[in-house]
C-alpha cells in the first residue's frame, strides 16, 4: 500500500472528497485508547463544505491529497507558511481503512518536505486536542514536541457536549536543521 501513493496539490474539485475523508478521519470510531479521546465530541465533529472551498481555494494554504494506486483519495493534509522559515501543518486526515499502515507517517513526511522545498520552512507546528494523548505521542516519535502553550477549544460550539475542563488544544513545534531546508 505505501510504495503506490501519489501526491498532488489538490483542486477545486476535490473539495467534497476532502470535506467526506476529513469529517469521516476525525469522527472515527477508532479503539485505541485516547486515540480519539472524547468519542462523543469526535462523532459531534462536523466540517463545513464551504470552509474546505475556501482553504482549498486560499492562495496561502496549500491542500496536498493522497491517492492510492486505484486513484482513490485516502489523506490529506493542509500546509502554510506563517513566516520566515516557519511553517503551520493541519487537517492531517487519513482514510480509516489505510490507519496504522504507515500512510499518515508518509503524508506528514511529504507535507514537511514540501514546505521545506517550496518555502524553506525550518520549524513546523501543529496542535491536537488534549484528549488525543496517544496522537500527541504519534507527533512526539515524528520529532515534534510540546512548546508549553495551549489555546482553548471552542466549548460555544458544543453547549451538548459534556467536555474536561481542562480541554484545549496542544501546540506542538518540529525543527529542522538549516542546511537541509534546500
Amino acid at each position: 500500500m505505501e510504495s503506490s501513493l501519489h501526491f498532488r496539490i489538490a483542486s477545486p474539485a476535490d473539495a467534497t472528497a476532502v470535506h467526506h475523508l476529513v469529517e469521516g478521519a476525525f469522527r472515527t470510531q477508532d479503539s485505541r485508547t485516547d486515540w480519539t479521546g472524547s468519542a462523543e465530541l469526535a462523532h459531534s465533529f462536523r466540517l463545513d463544505l464551504a470552509d474546505v472551498e475556501a482553504r482549498i481555494a486560499n492562495p496561502e494554504i496549500v491542500t496536498l491529497v493522497v491517492h492510492n494506486q486505484d486513484s482513490v483519495m485516502v489523506g490529506t493534509i493542509q500546509v502554510s507558511k506563517r513566516g520566515s522559515g516557519y511553517g503551520r501543518l493541519s487537517m492531517i486526515a487519513v482514510d480509516d481503512r489505510y490507519q496504522r499502515s504507515g500512510v499518515g507517517t508518509q503524508i506528514l513526511a511529504f507535507a514537511e518536505n514540501y514546505c521545506r522545498k517550496v518555502w524553506g520552512v525550518e520549524k513546523f507546528s501543529l496542535n491536537a486536542l488534549s484528549t488525543r494523548k496517544a496522537l500527541m505521542e504519534w507527533y512526539i516519535r515524528h520529532g515534534y514536541r510540546k512548546v508549553g502553550e495551549t489555546r482553548p477549544f471552542p466549548r460555544d460550539d458544543f453547549p451538548e457536549l459534556e467536555l474536561p475542563d481542562d480541554l484545549c488544544f496542544v501546540e506542538l513545534e518540529k525543527d529542522f536543521p538549516g542546511d537541509l531546508a534546500h
